[in-house]
């Protein structure tokens, strides 16, 4: 494993991708700890604690503790994931959209550029909510409630522009998907403080030594389970028929098709979480009793909030596992080059067959992350450990590193040095 480590000091581009990536994200945690102007900080440090076991700590653990100082990239990445839910939402519906998402390179350009300008409206109205809610706190702003409030919304939208830039930079030149490794830092730069806050509900008694070793178990275990899972595979078997071009002959061997159990990653409960926070954190700063009514049934732990976040990680499973996997592409393409499945018909019926088969498995996979992302957190929120040790955030944490290391894997082996195991390879959702 060190071995292979150096291994990437011996490749320059991977070398030079590896340090853009921590180069960008040491960028962004800096920006984290800019506190917007004319805030109270200390101020804002005592309210949020009593709101950390609600929607704000959910907002503070994606921003990796940016809402806790009110920083410039308060609003985090979540805008940008709101965006790109409504645009893929849309490109089901709307006909422009989906010749768009046809038309390849050009048209992916095209819908890039209207998330971006979706982005830049989310922000402004989470911006405008959020800022008006601390405007009225009192002794929170140091200026004028009218001018917190636009400067605060100018502040976070450029914030989250920005954070949307770097994410962008990370995925073209550096390694790994920028967007879910920006989540990922701020989240693991959580741990820490995490860590502290258990040693010392420990030391205080508010936690006992066996019910730390139950929940120590407990994240091994989801460790364990999201490792195995995201392994997984359900291998359809597939034979090439031979073909004489010339004097050469071509195919005639036999191969599979790999699906993977949950073939959307890590982005169904991030989508979810980013549906649920945005129209809490707006209600949560309008003083009408039915919206307030609601919005304490959104709380995390909670027998709705839970609910409504298993509905939407099981509909995003589906969703972007359609979005990402054509079962009619890849049954055409089996046919161009003379592949079929063993007992089932070229064209149609293999399209069909997939998809059936796609359709049984992606139902585990979602399952699967419903369980991991919503049982350990009840659990732990019964416990009353950190929000941080929840399943949703082990499973991005987990989902992303794996990813990471397969695409570094990829690099390796492709210049020919041995990759970070030495039996078999490293799978990642890709």
């Amino acid at each position: 494993m060190i071995s292979s480590i150096g291994n990437i000091a011996k490749i320059p581009e991977l070398k030079r991708r590896v340090i853009f990536t921590l180069l960008m994200l040491l960028v962004y945690r800096l920006g984290v700890h800019i506190p917007t102007p004319g805030i109270n900080t200390a101020m804002l440090k005592e309210v949020f604690s009593k709101y950390s076991q609600t929607l704000f700590g959910v907002i503070d653990m994606f921003t990796g503790g940016a809402m806790e100082n009110f920083s410039v990239f308060s609003l985090g990445i979540m805008p940008y994931i709101s965006a790109s839910i409504i645009l893929q939402l849309l490109t089901v519906v709307v006909p422009h959209l989906e010749r768009l998402s046809k038309e390849g390179e050009a048209g992916r350009k095209k819908i890039t550029q209207y998330t971006r300008y979706g982005t830049v409206v989310l922000s402004l109205i989470q911006g405008m909510g959020i800022s008006i809610g601390l405007a009225k706190t009192e002794n929170m702003v140091y200026i004028s409630p009218v001018s917190f409030v636009i400067l605060s919304m100018i502040t976070l939208t450029a914030g989250t522009a920005f954070i949307m830039w770097l994410g962008e930079q990370i995925t073209e030149r550096g390694i790994g998907n920028g967007i879910s490794l920006i989540i990922f830092a701020g989240i693991v730069a959580r741990m820490p403080s995490a860590v502290g806050s258990t040693v010392q509900l420990v030391q205080t008694g508010d936690m006992g030594f066996l019910v730390l070793l139950l929940l120590f178990a407990i994240m091994i275990a989801v460790i364990g389970i999201i490792v195995f899972v995201e392994r997984g595979q359900r291998r359809i078997p597939v034979q090439y028929a031979k073909r004489v071009v010339g004097r050469r002959v071509y195919g005639g061997q036999s191969t599979h098709l790999p699906l993977k159990v949950n073939t959307a990653g890590v982005i169904p409960p991030i989508f979810a979480s980013s549906l649920i926070i945005f129209p809490a954190t707006i209600a949560q700063f309008l003083d009408v009793p039915i919206i307030t009514s609601i919005t304490s049934w959104l709380r995390p732990a909670t027998g709705v909030y839970e609910l409504i976040y298993v509905g939407l990680i099981i509909f995003f499973c589906y969703f972007y596992t359609a979005v990402t996997f054509n079962p009619v592409d890849v049954a055409e393409n089996m046919k161009k080059y003379g592949g079929y499945i063993p007992g089932i018909r070229p064209g149609k019926k293999t399209s069909q067959y997939i998809d059936k088969v796609l359709t049984r498995i992606t139902f585990g996979g979602a399952i699967y992350v419903s369980v991991v992302c919503v049982l350990p957190s009840i659990l732990i929120h019964r416990f009353n450990a950190p929000f941080y040790f929840g399943g949703t955030s082990l499973l991005i944490v987990v989902g992303v590193a794996l990813d990471t290391l397969t695409q570094i894997e990829s690099h390796m082996i492709q210049r020919h040095y041995e990759g970070f195991i030495r039996t078999g390879r490293i799978k990642g959702r890709r």
